[in-house]
C-alpha cells in the first residue's frame, strides 16, 4: 500500500498531525517493550513488540492519513529479526535488529545522495518548512553519519553490556540521542529555509555557504 493509496482509503487522514500523538506513537512501542523485559524477559518482550507494530501502522494511518517509509521498513525488519529470535530462540537476532535498520538507511541516503537524489526529502520533506536544496545535501549527509553512528553504537552495547542494559538503551538512549541530533540539525534549518512567499531562486542569492 502506497503512502498515496492509503491517504485515499483513510476517510480522516490529518496532513498535520500532532506532535505529541506522533511521539506517543514512536515511543509506545519501545517503552512498552521495555517494561515487558524486565517483567517477562527478552523472549516474551520481542512477542509483545512484534504485536504492537501492525497496532501503531494502523494508528498511523487513521491519524496521519498514511503510513511512513521508514515505518514500513521498520516493520518488516521487526517481524524478520523478532521472528528469528522467538523461531531460534536466540536473542542476538533481535539486538542487530537496530544496527542492520541503521545501517540499511545510511547505504540507502549514501546510494541516493551519489546518484543526484536526495531520498531524505523524500522521505521526510513533509515533516520540515521549504529548504534549499543545498540545505537537503548537508541534511542528508548528516543523517548518514548518524545512521551509521547508532548502528556501530548498537553493536557496542549489545556486545558488551548485559540484555537489560540494551534494552534500556534501546528504549531511551536511543531516543536521546535522536533527539539531540535533530536539534544539532536546527542551524541548517534556519539557514537553508526559504522564506515564506519567495521562491528557492529568489532567496538562494541570499544563502552562503
Amino acid at each position: 500500500m502506497s503512502e498515496q493509496s492509503a491517504a485515499k482509503d483513510n476517510p480522516n487522514p490529518n496532513p498535520n498531525p500532532n506532535p505529541w500523538v506522533k511521539l506517543g506513537l514512536d515511543l509506545g512501542p519501545l517503552v512498552v517493550f521495555f517494561i515487558a523485559n524486565s517483567q517477562f524477559g527478552i523472549m516474551t518482550a520481542t512477542a509483545i513488540f512484534m504485536a504492537l507494530m501492525p497496532v501503531v501502522m494502523f494508528l498511523s494511518w487513521r491519524l496521519h492519513g498514511h503510513i511512513p517509509v521508514m515505518l514500513w521498513v521498520t516493520a518488516v525488519l521487526v517481524a524478520v529479526f523478532g521472528g528469528l529470535t522467538l523461531y531460534l530462540d536466540d536473542e542476538r537476532f533481535i539486538k542487530i535488529k537496530p544496527t542492520i535498520i541503521n545501517a540499511m538507511f545510511a547505504i540507502i541516503l549514501l546510494v541516493g545522495q551519489l546518484r543526484g537524489k536526495i531520498l531524505l526529502k523524500t522521505v521526510m520533506g513533509a515533516a520540515f518548512p521549504p529548504m534549499h536544496e543545498r540545505g537537503w545535501q548537508i541534511m542528508n549527509r548528516n543523517w548518514i553519519v548518524f545512521f551509521l553512528a547508532m548502528a556501530l553504537i548498537n553493536e557496542f552495547v549489545w556486545r558488551s553490556f548485559s540484555t537489560d542494559t540494551w534494552v534500556s538503551f534501546k528504549a531511551f538512549g536511543f531516543t536521546i540521542i535522536t533527539f539531540i541530533f535533530a536539534m544539532a540539525q536546527t542551524p541548517v534549518l534556519m539557514k537553508y529555509q526559504i522564506p515564506e512567499g519567495s521562491t528557492e531562486g529568489e532567496s538562494s542569492e541570499k544563502v552562503k555557504d
